[in-house]
């Protein structure tokens, strides 16, 4: 089998990216590895629970102004068509996602301010609770009434649900809520790597029954090795794929490059360079409260950087996946999704 074949032929969707977005931020640079590791869609981190709500507007704000100016191999997209459209062209094609539903500021009518504004998906919270549910790292009291309007309100207007970063009881709850597909964009197994970012098989396997669609990520610590790996990626992919059928997997790496700080501020990442090991103890002393002591974050992590993404492809291929079941995990499954879910 041919893999490079194939990941030159299929649509690559990376559904998270692991760098904090500063309004600030040179984006060339930043995005430049995605360009290069030939990926077609990429969904952009504009907010996260540990910032003000206030920053994900300027953010947003920030990107679609200057993103045509600063990065024209991108395109900003609202539509699956749109995408297809970028990928003819031989452009990459951009929307937004959301880290946590404190970007809502206690209202379900952000939501469609935020899709209009180019978001397709949010989860619940990042790591610790909020007024819509629990975050993996808190007390896991579940969905609550508001997340319960904030699922209705995404599925009216058309944003994905994720499931990410969030509490056991909040996802259960959310799948069970929401009318159509969820998603865990960038979570891994627990059985193989026993973390709380990590999600158990009945997570799993409650996503895959709403039609939705687990991306394995390439953090190392949450692949359970020092330096993250292609191989590992896949390993994780097919645990999922035997749980659910590999119509079901997806890859978001969550891949934070190494970037110069803006002129404005010191830069929010720490990544030192393709696939290398890096520590967040710096993120950490500003806001310790999000990564608990004990859960691994102090030792340091490594991102499999996004470039090596055509490994992955080659490590399916040997772990015996069919070049169909390739082409959907590597973007395909997403794409689905989004179909079924974008309005």
């Amino acid at each position: 089998m041919d893999a490079a074949a194939i990941y030159r032929d299929s649509l690559i969707w990376d559904d998270h990216c692991g760098f904090e977005m500063l309004p600030d931020a040179p984006l060339a640079p930043l995005l430049t590895p995605w360009r290069e590791a030939g990926v077609d869609y990429l969904s952009i981190n504009v907010g996260y629970d540990v910032k003000a709500w206030t920053r994900t507007i300027e953010n947003i704000a920030a990107l679609r102004r200057r993103l045509p100016l600063e990065a024209p191999f991108c395109r900003l997209v609202s539509s699956v068509a749109d995408i297809d459209a970028a990928r003819a062209e031989g452009k990459l094609a951009v929307t937004f996602d959301i880290e946590g539903m404190d970007a809502l500021n206690g209202r379900a009518d952000m939501v469609q301010f935020y899709y209009d504004l180019g978001v397709r998906h949010m989860l619940f919270a990042y790591n610790r609770n909020n007024l819509a549910g629990s975050g993996c790292h808190d007390e896991d009291t579940g969905l609550t009434d508001f997340g319960r309007q904030v699922i209705d309100e995404m599925n009216r207007v058309g944003m994905v649900v994720d499931c990410s970063h969030s509490g056991f009881k909040t996802t259960m709850a959310a799948m069970e809520r929401s009318s159509v597909p969820v998603v865990f964009s960038h979570s891994n197994p627990k059985a193989l790597v026993d973390h709380d970012r990590n999600i158990t098989d009945e997570q799993i396997k409650g996503c895959a029954a709403t039609g939705g669609v687990i991306g394995i990520n390439g953090v190392s610590l949450f692949l359970g090795e020092e330096t993250a790996s292609p191989a590992n990626v896949a390993r994780h992919a097919a645990y999922v794929a035997e749980l659910t059928g590999p119509e079901h997997v997806g890859i978001s790496l969550d891949y934070a490059p190494k970037t110069e700080a803006p002129k404005t501020g010191a830069s929010e990442t720490e990544e030192t360079g393709p696939g290398e090991s890096t520590g967040i103890s710096e993120t950490i002393a500003r806001d310790p409260y999000y990564w608990p002591p004990g859960t691994g974050y102090e030792r340091g992590v490594s991102y499999l950087d996004i470039r090596r993404l055509p490994e992955v492809a080659g490590e399916l291929a040997k772990a015996g996946f069919t070049a169909p079941d390739i082409a959907g995990i590597l973007g395909g499954n997403f794409k689905r999704v989004a179909q079924q879910v974008w309005k």
